[in-house]
């Protein structure tokens, strides 16, 4: 049977999301795994994301908690709000505690990556909040590491991401995820993946 991965975001605005598709990329080119988009529930009314000036939202599917359990490995995504993730992605955590009483999670690996407003903003401090999610759950926290090799190094440019995965500065909303990024992003897949189908290959 192929290992199921999953990438499940929440995105405001569209970065995480655009990051989402990259690592779902690079998950889907190894051999054996099928790799899923979703999106978790908006919790703000349309009257609120209009003032906030949020685009409509992708086509992709609004996940359950439950269907969390049909995953062999999950990478979450999501913006930061003050250096946590945001709140839409905490509520759908909040929502898990049926899967949390039956551990239904545990022993999954699960990555995470993230936006940011700016270069302080959390592309740190984002995912180590996260991890406590991953940990009541006993899943399995996959980072990537330096594996993206010598990019992650160059001081030359601005870029999001770290060794906890990858990631992006929005700034005011104008700024995009960068080739680079991408390129991370689609890395932090397909790295992630591999482990996924390890782990389920010697269960």
């Amino acid at each position: 049977m192929a290992v199921k991965v999953y990438v499940v975001y929440y995105s405001m605005y569209g970065h995480v999301a655009k990051l989402a598709e990259e690592i779902k990329k690079g998950a889907s080119t190894v051999e054996g795994v099928e790799a899923k988009i979703w999106q978790v529930p908006e919790t703000l009314p349309e009257e609120v994301l209009g003032k906030m000036s949020a685009p409509p939202k992708l086509d992709a599917p609004t996940i359950t908690p439950q269907e969390l359990a049909e995953a062999d490995g999950i990478l979450f995504g999501f913006p930061t709000r003050f250096g946590m993730m945001a709140a839409q992605m905490k509520a759908f955590f909040d929502a898990t505690g049926g899967l949390w009483k039956e551990q239904s999670l545990a022993g999954k690996p699960a990555g995470v990556f993230f936006s940011t407003g700016t270069q302080g903003g959390g592309q740190e401090t984002t995912a180590l909040t996260a991890i406590t999610q991953l940990t009541h759950h006993g899943m399995v926290f996959v980072p990537v590491g330096y594996t993206f090799g010598a990019k992650m190094f160059d001081m030359g440019k601005v870029q999001g991401g770290s060794p906890y995965g990858a990631g992006t500065f929005a700034a005011d909303g104008s700024r995009w995820p960068t080739d680079v990024e991408l390129e991370h992003a689609f890395h932090q897949g397909k790295y992630f993946a591999g482990i996924a189908k390890k782990l389920k290959g010697s269960v």
